[in-house]
């Protein structure tokens, strides 16, 4: 016979040689001289004897009460364990400065039903910063492991998105051909990307025949290409800069680009595209990020006719002014009679919700904020584009412009002629190479610059010592000169050389910026006694610093090759009080050296020369034009030598775009073409004065025409494409609607504290300023490191960063939880949602199982008494998955004001109370039912509808895809063809099968996470910190 049954049918039971397995008894045998036991544990029925067993008498027996203050940090846990689609968590989780308008694109990102976004906003509006902020988002709810950028070649030889990304701790490689050709044969071997090089940097340049197809027109041979890998390397976000240049199929750079974003998880465009109607860069753009909705030009035509309506409807209710709920349904049903509203708001559910609200007698302060997300919603682009334009956040300053002409001296000027002599004679003698010409223009802008720096300059151009990225400063990739030319020009060029070496020391360029420095250093004039001073030329950097401090005055200067470290403290030096005897009067920059910091500190810069692409010039001033900048004005010197290709341009090109004046709305396209054409103009050394004035005045009538016409016409258009821009006070409430206090510094600054207590007596956080301390011994620093390695991801460099010190003897590390802070001192560790040590703090309290609290809240609004609730998370599964934290109580008012309370509570005086369980249990099913029939209702309903429009799309899509392959004549471009519609196919498929297992079931899976009592007391109400 067997021993008497300890076990029963649904125990809870752990194994004996591993107690962390936790399963329940789902069959009882009866056996000799044991029972045996079938037990469920993670999904898989196993059968095990009585001795084998062990009782897990932990939840029912052993009740866990926690203290206020743990209580906060198990909340701010769960928000990060557990992330929640309606909440942004990348704010202060980079080093930026807080600027609201560029978290839309990270809201419209979140809400979009597929992880696809074209960022249209204006040049200077901060799409890199935006960018970066998606991708703070997407680690905070899974793993990245792999993160490709495709961007223009200068903007690789810049190091602009390699020193971008490091604001969001992230560490990218940049790729040539060679390492382009050496992942895709590894991948063809392997069948992956190799690992080590999953956040890669790719330039357009080398996106070519031969890496789409293997072949290329001067080599036979085949070399494994993007076509033949299978399967397909997945990258979990593509991020796609200045995509404008890849708007046109035919080219190889499109396919390329479209063969990443297609195996992508998530993707997002970067342009400044206008969005107008009829442009045909816009329609290629959408049609190869959302090939499944932008299907042909007639959709794309058809899909921005109801916007009008809808961003009218959204301003109604957004003003909620007399009768605009009826207002805003006038202006839906126009919407829904568009052809496009007609296909796709007919049957929506979502619209028949709107319209039944705007329809109700009484819409509350709550319901309205709500249908104003809907309808923006029904916006035909506001899943696929952001377009934010610098005149719907306002001007930040006024900016006022000064010419500041300054002739040659007679021996300057005989040196420029003999310049021109010389280029003119080379140029005869080497049959007017383009190259040489390139290479003579930028010498002669040197020349323009400044005089004294040309002597070097050459020297260096000579010795082929100019570095690919000062080259990219002046617009230009790479010489490509032969060795015999080059002995040629050098002969030829000497004299200039010996005439430079020799000219008269008095610089009155040099003298005027002195002066203008002077000026501004008048404390009764100008309070601001900072200046900061652009150069494209190195040498004219040095020439200047050298002249500056001569003159006693306090210069730093900043350009490509200076590091990290030295520009933080140039920085940081530049920002001081002016009495400080370590502050800085003035810093020098190049184009790149003025990359990735801000200086809305500083309100004058002088351009020492000037560049000839527009951008460039906006990025300047953009250093100081932006948020933050407290000055009401800001000065702007164009240093002037009249009768120089400098000087013309300046007068006919760029103060015509009006660049000085205010933030250029310009194309990204049409100020490259531009900037293309002026360097055409400026290299033709063949042409006359005249002759170039006459080019110059063709550019004005043309190309700068247009930009302005573009400028209107968009605006004009606006309504179509862009959703109805809030007030920047809607800006604020939006973000402040996304944010969760439980995100916020103090929050995770408490959870970490209450996390470290567990740790050892010794770990803590020091510190009330800022940038504080962590106080970590040995001991605590193993413990951590052991909990870091449960949570350790090969590909996050932060993780190995943070293991790496946790290994190391340094008791103290600097910390913040300031992004604004952590921008300006690059060496201290910002701790935000993503930190490996928040995410370990956060796991660590995944170990509570239903807690109970009683706390304490001083408040008149409430009766005094005490309220037992129940908090339940709830997990929406549906087509899409959300999570919710609900609060249960009897009285309504408690629990929709409850978070608000928890944030200034206090451990109750009482200790426990009685908890009537039973009651807010009931009130909970009850709750949950409501809500449960609700969403199922929804959910299927919605998922009909989807259903209907994804095989209409799709079958639009193949009918469009299989009229291309017949067009095609080549065999590489069927074979493209070819693997397209198998994409779309595969596409549609997982996406149908994707689309029936979720409405399959639509549910609501809760689960209790804390247990309580709150004791309201008679008295004022402390209002949370902010």
């Amino acid at each position: 016979m067997p021993v008497s049954q300890p076990f029963h049918l649904g125990q809870i039971v752990r194994l004996k040689s591993q107690p962390d397995k936790i399963g329940a008894v789902v069959e009882v045998k009866e056996s000799a001289p044991e029972y045996q036991y079938t037990v469920l544990i993670d999904g898989k029925a196993s059968n095990y004897f009585t001795s084998q067993l062990i009782a897990d008498d932990e939840p029912s027996q052993i009740k866990q009460v926690l203290s206020a203050t743990e209580c906060q940090a198990l909340l701010t846990a769960r928000l990060i364990n557990h992330p929640s689609t309606s909440t942004l968590y990348s704010l202060n989780a980079a080093r930026i400065d807080f600027v609201p308008y560029q978290y839309r694109p990270v809201l419209r990102f979140l809400r979009a039903d597929r992880p696809r976004l074209l960022i249209a906003d204006g040049v200077g509006v901060g799409k890199t910063i935006e960018a970066g902020l998606i991708l703070r988002e997407l680690q905070a709810r899974q793993e990245i492991n792999s993160v490709l950028i495709i961007c223009p070649r200068p903007l690789i030889s810049e190091k602009k998105w390699q020193t971008e990304m490091k604001r969001f701790d992230q560490n990218f490689e940049h790729f040539d051909g060679k390492m382009l050709r050496h992942c895709i044969s590894e991948c063809d071997l392997d069948g992956e990307w190799p690992e080590r090089h999953q956040f890669g940097i790719i330039p357009y340049s080398i996106l070519n025949e031969e890496i789409i197809t293997g072949t290329r027109k001067d080599r036979n041979s085949k070399k494994p290409c993007l076509l033949d890998l299978d399967p397909a390397p997945h990258f979990d976000l593509v991020i796609v800069d200045e995509a404008h240049r890849i708007s046109n199929p035919t080219t190889y750079g499109h396919e390329a680009v479209k063969y990443f974003c297609d195996n992508a998880e998530a993707v997002i465009f970067l342009t400044a595209t206008p969005l107008q109607l009829g442009n045909s860069d816009l329609f290629s753009l959408l049609n190869l990020l959302r090939p499944d909705v932008v299907i042909d030009r007639d959709s794309f035509d058809h899909m921005s006719e109801p916007n009008p309506m809808i961003n009218e409807a959204v301003r109604q209710a957004r003003s909620a002014s007399v009768k605009w709920q009826s207002k805003a349904l006038e202006s839906l049903k126009k919407a829904q009679l568009t052809p496009w509203g007609t296909s796709m708001f007919t049957g929506n559910p979502e619209v028949d919700e709107i319209t039944d609200k705007l329809s109700s007698p009484d819409v509350s302060e709550q319901e309205r904020i709500k249908i104003i997300d809907q309808l923006e919603n029904l916006h035909s682009f506001s899943g696929i584009i952001n377009r934010t334009r610098r005149r719907d956040i306002g001007e930040f300053t006024i900016r006022q412009s000064h010419t500041v002409e300054v002739p040659f001296t007679d021996s300057q000027n005989t040196l420029h002629d003999a310049l021109l002599k010389v280029q003119s004679e080379i140029l005869a003698d080497l049959h007017g190479s383009r190259s040489v010409n390139f290479m003579m223009s930028t010498i002669r802008r040197q020349a323009a610059s400044c005089l004294y720096g040309l002597a070097p300059y050459i020297k260096d151009i000579l010795s082929r010592h100019v570095s690919e990225e000062e080259l990219s400063e002046v617009d230009i990739e790479d010489f490509g000169i032969e060795s015999g030319d080059l002995n040629s020009i050098a002969e030829r060029i000497q004299s200039v050389i010996a005439m430079a070496n020799n000219l008269d020391k008095k610089d009155p360029k040099l003298e005027k910026v002195i002066q203008l420095v002077n000026q501004k250093q008048d404390a009764q004039i100008y309070p601001n006694h900072r200046i900061m001073i652009f150069s494209s030329f190195r040498h004219t950097l040095h020439y200047l610093k050298e002249g500056l401090l001569s003159a006693g005055i306090r210069v730093g200067l900043v350009h490509g090759n200076v590091p990290d470290e030295e520009r933080t403290t140039v920085r940081h030096r530049f920002e001081r009080p002016k009495d400080d005897p370590e502050a800085l009067d003035v810093v020098l920059f190049s184009e790149v050296g003025c990359e990735g910091l801000d200086y809305q500190f500083c309100d004058c810069i002088i351009n020492y020369d000037l560049p000839w692409n527009p951008m460039r010039i906006e990025q300047r001033i953009g250093r100081i034009d932006r948020n933050g900048q407290k000055s009401q004005f800001v000065s702007v010197y164009n240093m002037i030598t009249p009768g120089t290709v400098d000087a013309d341009i300046y007068e006919r090109c760029l103060m015509r775009i009006g660049i000085f004046e205010q933030a250029v709305g310009a194309s990204e396209d049409i100020l490259g073409k531009i900037t293309k054409e002026l360097n055409e103009i400026a290299v033709k050394s063949e042409l006359t004065p005249a002759e170039r004035q006459e080019r110059l005045r063709q550019l004005e009538d043309n190309e700068i025409r247009q930009l302005l016409e573009e400028e209107k016409l968009e605006e004009k258009q606006h309504e179509f494409f862009g959703i109805s821009v809030p007030l920047k006070d809607r800006f604020n409430a939006d973000v402040d609607h996304a944010t969760s206090y439980w995100l916020e510094p103090e929050a995770i600054q408490n959870m970490l504290g209450t996390y470290l207590e567990t740790i050892n007596e010794s770990a803590a956080i020091l510190g009330k300023a800022e940038i504080k301390s962590l106080r970590l011994n040995e001991d605590a620093r193993r413990k951590l490191l052991q909990d870091a390695r449960i949570l350790s991801s090969n590909n996050d460099i932060q993780q190995r960063n943070w293991e790496k010190w946790l290994k190391g003897n340094e008791p103290h590390l600097p910390i913040t939880f300031d992004g604004e802070t952590a921008n300006e001192d690059r060496s201290v560790q910002l701790l935000s949602p993503v930190h490996p040590l928040t995410r370990q703090a956060a796991f660590s309290f995944d170990t509570h199982t239903d807690p109970e609290i009683h706390f304490s809240v001083t408040d008149n609004r409430f009766t005094e008494g005490v309220y037992p609730f129940a908090i339940y998370q709830w997990d929406f599964i549906g087509l899409r998955h959300d999570l919710e934290l609900i609060v249960i109580s009897s009285n309504e008012s408690i629990s929709s004001h409850f978070f608000e309370l928890m944030q200034v509570a206090k451990d109750s005086d009482s200790g426990s109370s009685e908890m009537d369980l039973t009651t807010l249990e009931s009130l909970h099913y009850n709750s949950w039912k409501a809500a449960l029939v609700f969403h199922r209702g929804k959910v299927i309903k919605l998922a009909e509808f989807k259903r209907q429009s994804l095989k209409a799309s799709y079958e639009g899509r193949i009918s469009m895809l299989n009229d291309r392959l017949r067009s095609a004549t080549e065999k590489k471009i069927q074979r493209m063809r070819e693997a397209e519609i198998n994409r779309a196919n595969r596409e549609y498929e997982e996406r149908s099968a994707e689309l029936s297992s979720r409405v399959e079931n639509p549910d609501i899976r809760y689960e209790r996470i804390l247990v309580g009592t709150l004791e309201i007391k008679s008295g004022e109400y402390e209002c949370p910190k902010k």
